[in-house]
């Protein structure tokens, strides 16, 4: 009997430390909310991340407008990489980012793409650049100008340029840059503007213009720890600061905009 009562007493301390050896295990873990267009770099670093420290990441993505405004509804997000300054700024102001963390990662640029099979081959996008003559019948497909980065970049670029007012009635607004490439992707939209990083990655697209840093504002990557974030995200900023991680947003397209910390 007593050899019996010690065994129950043994099931009983292993039964109540399951839920506790439950809950390191869920600590052990980063949820990431990030840009649309970072995701196949950033899947491969998140890789990368999880093997060298064993914590696991979980990666949101979508447009930055989207995911700050549910981190500001309570979504528990561990650290916010922003495809523009705006959408950090805003997190910054309503005390839902940690300043202290926050450092400007990566740099992009616009591109103009078409289907593969398009017979546009290679515009030069410049002062006097009429895309609304380009698309002719068809449409131009990026980000909502009122709230998703590419988007609010693709406008500021065209009115530099002159060229928005013609063309705005042709523009297609997503969502968020991978959805505006998937409308060009399958062919629904003629013509698209999004990064190099998004084109690089999708075959069923070309790129035929570019759309040069002095004529447009300069896309940059901010990111930050959320002011609810786990410790374990500290770790993962570092790592997105490493060497490694620079070699793999550069094989993506990216610039890295620091100095690397390993």
């Amino acid at each position: 009997m007593l050899r019996i009562a010690r065994l129950m007493a043994a099931a009983g301390l292993i039964a109540a430390a399951l839920p506790f050896s439950h809950a390191l295990a869920q600590q052990k873990s980063v949820t990431v909310f990030a840009a649309a267009s970072m995701k196949n770099a950033l899947d491969d670093i998140d890789a990368a991340f999880t093997k060298q420290t064993g914590i696991k990441v979980v990666a949101s993505y979508d447009g930055s407008s989207a995911l700050m405004k549910q981190i500001e509804a309570g979504a528990p997000a561990d650290v916010f990489v922003s495809a523009d300054l705006k959408w950090m700024d805003y997190g910054s102001q309503k005390k839902l980012i940690k300043d202290d963390t926050r450092v400007d990662l990566l740099g992009n640029v616009l591109v103009l793409i078409a289907p593969k099979d398009s017979k546009i081959d290679h515009v030069a996008i410049g002062p006097g650049f009429d895309l609304a003559k380009l698309a002719g019948d068809g449409k131009v497909a990026t980000g909502d100008v009122k709230a998703v980065p590419v988007g609010i970049y693709a406008q500021a670029a065209l009115e530099k340029l002159g060229a928005w007012k013609a063309v705005e009635p042709k523009m297609v607004m997503t969502a968020n840059v991978r959805a505006a490439l998937a409308l060009v992707a399958r062919g629904d939209a003629p013509l698209g503007i999004v990064y190099a990083t998004d084109a690089k990655v999708e075959p069923a697209v070309k790129v035929i213009g570019m759309f040069h840093v002095d004529s447009q504002d300069l896309v940059i990557y901010p990111v930050a720890a959320t002011t609810t974030a786990k410790p374990d995200a500290l770790a993962y900023l570092a790592f997105l600061r490493s060497g490694a991680a620079k070699s793999i947003f550069e094989d993506y397209g990216f610039a890295f905009l620091v100095k690397p910390t390993s």
